[in-house]
């Protein structure tokens, strides 16, 4: 009982860091309907600002400040220079342009930082506090799940309580009535890519220092199981891809505790598939009118 009480608090620490990156997936979908497969260059290539702010300064805060105000630039430089002009005539275009970003960045970042890991630190201590004489949630991953809840919380209100979220959802649901309507579909559109990017380096800043260590790729992985979390919740839905990456991270913790890390892969492989054959949209999908 002791083991399984760990692994559950362990995987919703984990599920909470696929949940955010997840969010930054769902919410690019949702501005403009592309699968950004670049999400986790961009992420690494945010960490690294961050990495270098914090060697510089001997801040950690000053670092994911710059982690966050790198994300925001670089999500609305990559709309305005590079998908703003890929053709719409077909969806593999963008999907195309996103893993020629990925090369990129990956090129980039390996060429000024060199291809070895770096160790980054964390601001509060990893080690698990002790209750009843198991040790569970860490420091660190009370911080990650604040960080993530407050994340969830300032989206929620963005969304749902200001014009600006407002502005947004019916630009990415009806574009050209939008536009009719006087709203600035494609600031909003740039304004969506930054949020998202921005998103993806709290993501990145809370799940490398973790395990993984600073490196080009070290964000692969992660991006496969936060897309799996996506898909799992409804690629359409907020709600969704929280409850995805929280139960991504639950399956992952309780495979890697019970039967070894080596099955974890087939892990989220199994829940994805689960899924999809019961419900093919996701969990939280929307339900899709049919004209006859």
């Amino acid at each position: 009982m002791d083991r399984f009480l760990f692994l559950t608090v362990d995987g919703l620490a984990k599920g909470a860091v696929y949940a955010a990156f997840a969010l930054a997936v769902v919410l690019i979908w949702r501005a403009a309907r592309i699968v950004n497969f670049a999400q986790g260059a961009m992420a690494v290539a945010t960490v690294y600002a961050a990495y270098s702010v914090t060697q510089a300064t001997g801040s950690y805060w000053l670092g994911f400040a710059a982690a966050l105000a790198s994300g925001l630039v670089l999500g609305a430089g990559i709309e305005r220079v590079v998908m703003r002009f890929v053709p719409h005539t077909s969806p593999l275009n963008s999907v195309i342009v996103a893993l020629g970003l990925v090369l990129l960045l990956q090129a980039v970042l390996g060429a000024l930082y060199g291809n070895e890991f770096r160790p980054v630190e964390t601001p509060f201590s990893r080690t698990g506090i002790t209750v009843g004489g198991v040790a569970l949630l860490s420091r660190y991953d009370l911080f990650v799940l604040g960080a993530v809840l407050l994340l969830v919380v300032l989206l929620a209100l963005l969304f749902t309580r200001t014009s600006t979220g407002l502005r947004m959802r019916s630009a990415a649901f009806a574009p050209e009535v939008s536009r009719l309507l006087g709203v600035n579909v494609a600031g909003l559109l740039t304004f969506g890519w930054a949020l998202a990017a921005a998103v993806g380096a709290l993501a990145g800043m809370l799940v490398v220092p973790t395990e993984l260590g600073l490196h080009p790729n070290t964000m692969d992985m992660v991006f496969v199981s936060s897309f799996t979390a996506a898909v799992v919740g409804g690629l359409d839905s907020p709600i969704g891809a929280v409850v995805g990456g929280l139960a991504v991270g639950l399956v992952l913790s309780y495979a890697a505790g019970y039967l070894g890390s080596d099955v974890t892969p087939i892990a989220t492989l199994a829940l994805l598939l689960a899924v999809l054959l019961i419900r093919p949209g996701g969990l939280f999908a929307g339900v899709r009118t049919r004209a006859v």
